[in-house]
């Protein structure tokens, strides 16, 4: 009996050591709690985090809130980020890597009035475009300049506002067409009163410019450690699992996600409509393709006479995690 004892006391003391030996991670989120991020949100829930063996903790985003800068100043393992302003960062100093990329697809896209004339691309002339700034502009300028559209304002060219996070200009027709995610700003302009017939809508997939969104990131230099690439390798595995159970549970993933959102401003309505939108951008993602990445780094450099990246950058993606994932 004695032995016995022994033996489970033993057990338990292991069981409690693996479980202190959790390693803790933390992923800052690019913008606030909502379904664009369930799949992260559903690892958590559901134990998939847990059952690699971590500890992780999700941070929200916000308007002010910029993911590079958490990481470098080391308030985040890793986080998730639109490829150009991670290559933006990376030019300027921030040495950030991409190491998966759930999304495969863009969800951003102009949504325009048709009461403004606008049927097509070659109605954007002499018009008001909301677009967002801060590094969210640029595969916007490209596709101006494919066209041969200036964005100062004058003759012949676009006039750009620069459009805050509500889609005002256009309902106020302060703006001809605002920038919407297909997720998120979209359905923002439907609830508002403006029927789909009202409008004209351009996504920058089928535009030629759309540039790679919401991929993870981490510091390259952390890629040198090989407990780092084993931790990053269980985060991805636990993550795309998440991925693919918010696909197939799109309704009860919004509803994981309502529970962390601690602000209370989500609905059920709009999670799980996004949660639906979501799914079709992630269908096929996780291990970056290098032509998406390529097309991205393409749409930056054309992006008229002040483009987010200067040069092609190097060293800025690996599959290095992705197959270390791959391998157990």
């Amino acid at each position: 009996m004695k032995k016995a004892r022994l033996i489970t006391i033993l057990f338990g003391a292991l069981a409690a050591a693996t479980a202190r030996a959790a390693d803790d991670l933390t992923l800052q989120l690019k913008w606030v709690t909502q379904a664009q991020f369930a799949g992260y949100y559903v690892a958590r829930d559901q134990g998939l985090y847990a059952a690699e063996n971590l500890n992780v903790t999700i941070k929200p985003g916000g308007p002010d809130i910029a993911p590079p800068q958490i990481i470098a100043g080391g308030g985040a393992d890793v986080i998730v980020e639109w490829m150009p302003a991670a290559l933006a960062a990376r030019e300027k100093g921030v040495p950030l890597v991409n190491i998966a990329q759930p999304f495969k697809r863009s969800g951003m896209m102009l949504t325009c009035r048709k009461d403004s004339g606008i049927n097509s691309p070659d109605d954007f002339a002499g018009k008001t475009l909301g677009v967002w700034f801060f590094g969210n502009e640029y595969p916007f300028l490209s596709w101006m300049s494919q066209l041969g559209l200036a964005t100062d304002g004058g003759a012949g060219g676009v006039t750009v506002l620069k459009q805050g996070f509500n889609v005002d200009p256009i309902l106020q027709k302060q703006a001809d067409c605002i920038s919407t995610m297909t997720y998120n700003e979209y359905w923002q302009v439907i609830d508002a009163g403006l029927a789909p017939g009202e409008l004209a809508v351009f996504p920058y997939e089928t535009q030629g410019v759309a540039t790679l969104e919401d991929g993870l990131y981490v510091l390259e230099e952390n890629l040198a450690d090989a407990a780092f690439v084993d931790k990053m390798a269980r985060f991805v595995r636990a993550s795309m699992k998440g991925w693919e159970w918010a696909s197939m549970n799109g309704d009860a993933a919004a509803d994981i996600v309502l529970e962390y959102d601690e602000t209370g401003a989500q609905t059920e309505k709009h999670q799980r409509r996004m949660m639906g939108e979501i799914s079709k951008l992630t269908a096929g993602g996780g291990k970056l393709n290098p032509a998406d990445y390529q097309r991205t780094v393409n749409t930056l450099l054309g992006g008229g006479s002040d483009p987010v990246i200067s040069k092609a950058p190097e060293g800025a993606w690996t599959h290095r995690v992705w197959d270390a994932m791959m391998a157990k």
